[in-house]
């Protein structure tokens, strides 16, 4: 210390200050830095766990004879109602279509849509319903929704797939559960394609 110059109630203060906001920016740090490794040791074990043990709503299937046999062959696409009265679509995507093209579902019923893709991965929604799933080569996508109005509605490939991907779309139409009943009795799996 200088005793010819004294230090000034001013300079000590701002020592102070440049001392507080050292101190605040270095808590900050701390803070900062373990948020960012509890995030990181998070995404390593949820990473592991799930490898380890996959959820266990996950079907797989070998899209290499997907359309030879098991629950996808060509014969067996469409809607059809199970011996336990509940109603199933099943369905496949590839570049750049949905086979079947237009599918038939009743009118207020459950229906049980089971899908997948065979080379790429695509995804549809169903205007007007909840129906939003996507559709990931070897995997099979699952999920339950009711139609509450009939009438036809859209069903397009939300998910880019190639450059066809603008044409990749299908058709659901929905009709009441009286002529449902009634087409299901003359055949054993609907569609609205004509064959």
């Amino acid at each position: 210390m200088n005793p010819l110059n004294p230090p000034s109630a001013k300079s000590s203060g701002l020592q102070r200050s440049a001392l507080v906001a050292s101190l605040a920016e270095r808590r900050w740090l701390i803070f900062v830095l373990l948020v960012i490794l509890s995030l990181l040791s998070l995404m390593v074990f949820t990473a592991l766990h799930w490898a380890a043990m996959p959820p266990s709503r996950v079907e797989k299937i070998d899209v290499k004879s997907v359309h030879l046999r098991g629950e996808f062959i060509e014969s067996n696409l469409g809607t059809a109602q199970e011996a336990s009265g509940r109603v199933v679509v099943r369905l496949v995507a590839q570049q750049y279509s949905f086979v079947p093209q237009c599918l038939v579902v009743p009118e207020k019923t459950p229906v049980t849509f089971r899908g997948t893709s065979t080379d790429a991965i695509h995804g549809f929604l169903i205007g007007k319903t909840n129906a939003n799933t996507m559709l990931i080569p070897g995997f099979v996508s699952t999920f339950t929704t009711t139609f509450e109005q009939q009438g036809e509605q859209l069903m397009p490939c939300h998910e880019y797939c190639g450059v066809g991907h603008e044409a990749m779309w299908a058709k659901v139409q929905v009709i009441s559960r009286e002529e449902f009943q009634s087409r299901m009795q003359r055949e054993e799996r609907l569609n609205c394609v004509s064959r």
